[in-house]
């Protein structure tokens, strides 16, 4: 096949964001691993590649262990695939629900962490420690509103999306002289997926016309970072609505 790799890890349902990074990768000639915990959210992304004339693999990955993610970056780098090297990997797993502070057990607090922030560091080291010696690549993080503040009812969405900031930060700073583009963005808003609809069904009406981030123009955000040439790159990108308040 002879094609670039893009690892996409937290891909889950058709109509979410995570999908739409993969549809998008593979439209621009990527062979993209659809990673994610659902089986049979994952191979309906693939289905709906390969209809397309893209080539992707389902690959269920629980981005929190350890033994996982590394698998999934063997599994790139695995010899006879035909496959060229990891060339795109993008962080997108996470959790989001109001709950208020004194309602957060300690081992909810742990667990928000380990999927919005651990799972981050564990796919971000894997993806440094294929690219670097390769001296390209492009690893984006995505982030929330609460990347940059705390709200009521979310400390332990807040906290962990911040720590993601930082592993962002800390990784371009790291290996943007090795030449890796490592950025983050900021997913400032609701977002017009299955997973937001699901819990408010009369949200996109409430909000009206583009009134929430839809998830292919996130996705080509994602791809017009990736193309970047590396004189005048972006480490961080803020996306809301217009109707959306700063």
């Amino acid at each position: 096949m002879d094609k670039p790799v893009a690892v996409v890890v937290g891909v889950g349902a058709e109509r979410g964001l995570g999908a739409a990074v993969c549809r998008r990768f593979a439209a621009g000639g990527h062979h993209v691993l659809v990673a994610g915990r659902t089986q049979a959210k994952i191979a309906q992304v693939v289905r709906t590649i390969e209809a397309a004339g893209g080539t992707a693999e389902a690959i269920v990955t629980d981005a929190t262990r350890e033994a996982d993610v590394v698998a999934l970056f063997d599994r790139a780098a695995a010899p006879g695939t035909g496959l060229a090297p990891v060339d795109a990997v993008i962080s997108n797993a996470g959790n989001n629900r109001h709950i208020p502070f004194l309602e957060v057990e300690a081992g909810l607090f742990e667990d928000f962490w380990r999927v919005g922030c651990f799972s981050g560091f564990l796919v971000g080291r894997e993806a440094a420690r294929r690219m670097v010696p390769l001296g390209r690549g492009t690893v984006i993080f995505t982030g929330a509103s609460a990347s940059l503040r705390g709200k009521a009812g979310f400390a332990q969405f807040s906290a962990a999306k911040a720590g993601l900031r930082m592993i962002a930060q800390s990784m371009a700073r790291e290996f943007g002289p090795a030449g890796i583009h490592v950025a983050h963005v900021v997913v400032d808003g609701g977002i017009e997926g299955d997973r937001l609809l699901s819990r408010n069904p009369g949200r996109a009406e409430q909000a009206g016309p583009d009134g929430l981030l839809g998830i292919e123009p996130i996705a080509e955000t994602y791809w017009q970072i990736h193309c970047q040439p590396r004189s005048a790159w972006t480490q961080e990108v803020d996306l809301r609505p217009y109707k959306e308040t700063f």
